[in-house]
């Protein structure tokens, strides 16, 4: 069973705030910083940048506070049986960084929606959410290394797979993120595993496959809504990704065809 206190979104103050509890709360102390703060970390206060999470649990000294001319912070004040939180290997009182902030900021502001409702799905919903904070939480505290370049490139991959039929090229995506186009491929297929083309052509087909199965569209018009302005191009990588051609893979939707397709893992960028 959980039971939220108090949670909120954008909290903030000014350069002057501290939060100085010696004996903690009764309960746990989630907070997640938008701007650099200091915390009381092992003796001593230790900067730390945005986007930390410091997770306080019952009874635990809490110190931390503003330095710079504003502080804001996301924040979450609970009681809990829960073992996902109980028996968290998440660090107590020692912040981390997010791999992914616009995530858990969302979950934040569904917390603080599904905590004002009064009805019978309010705890269901609530403990959903937080359990989906948590996972997050310790995905980011396992991130094997969080570069400065990392928001940015989650926010890149973000705008690509809404929007696989903008006319992506790595020239254009790596201005979007201020970079070099050579530092782009690198650091992209290390953080995701896939180049950034692959990725472009990986949701494009995807979103074809959409359209095939569900739309009444031709190939042609597929073809364009997906960012291809060449029919026997798409085609040609269509049956590349899937192994099958658009209409083949059309005329047999439903069958075992599309889960036991071979995924595209590398394609040569374009």
């Amino acid at each position: 069973m959980t039971n939220i206190f108090y949670v909120e979104y954008d909290a903030a103050h000014n350069g002057n705030f501290i939060f100085d509890i010696p004996e903690g709360h009764d309960c746990w102390l989630l907070v997640i910083t938008q701007t650099p703060a200091q915390f009381w970390v092992d003796g001593e206060l230790k900067e730390y940048p945005a986007h930390s999470a410091v997770l306080y649990h019952p009874h635990q000294k809490i110190y931390y506070r503003a330095c710079g001319e504003r502080y804001i912070n996301d924040w979450i004040r609970f009681e809990t049986d829960e073992s996902y939180v109980t028996e968290t290997s998440l660090p107590f009182g020692v912040p981390f960084s997010l791999d992914d902030p616009d995530y858990c900021y969302k979950l934040f502001q569904l917390l603080v929606i599904e905590n004002s409702f009064n009805n019978d799905y309010r705890e269901s919903s609530v403990d959903c959410l937080l359990r989906t904070l948590f996972n997050k939480l310790l995905e980011s505290y396992f991130h094997a290394e969080i570069t400065p370049q990392h928001y940015n490139l989650l926010k890149l991959r973000a705008a690509i797979h809404n929007a696989p039929g903008n006319p992506w090229t790595v020239p254009g995506m790596a201005e979007i993120v201020r970079i070099s186009p050579g530092y782009l491929q690198m650091i992209y297929k290390k953080a995701f595993g896939i180049s950034c083309m692959d990725d472009v052509i990986n949701s494009r087909i995807h979103l074809a496959k959409e359209y095939l199965i569900h739309g009444t569209h031709t190939v042609a018009e597929i073809a364009f809504r997906c960012g291809y302005r060449n029919v026997e191009h798409f085609c040609r990588q269509f049956k590349q990704v899937t192994g099958f051609t658009p209409r083949t893979f059309h005329k047999h939707t439903g069958s075992s065809f599309d889960s036991s397709a071979p995924k595209r893992q590398e394609a040569s960028n374009r």
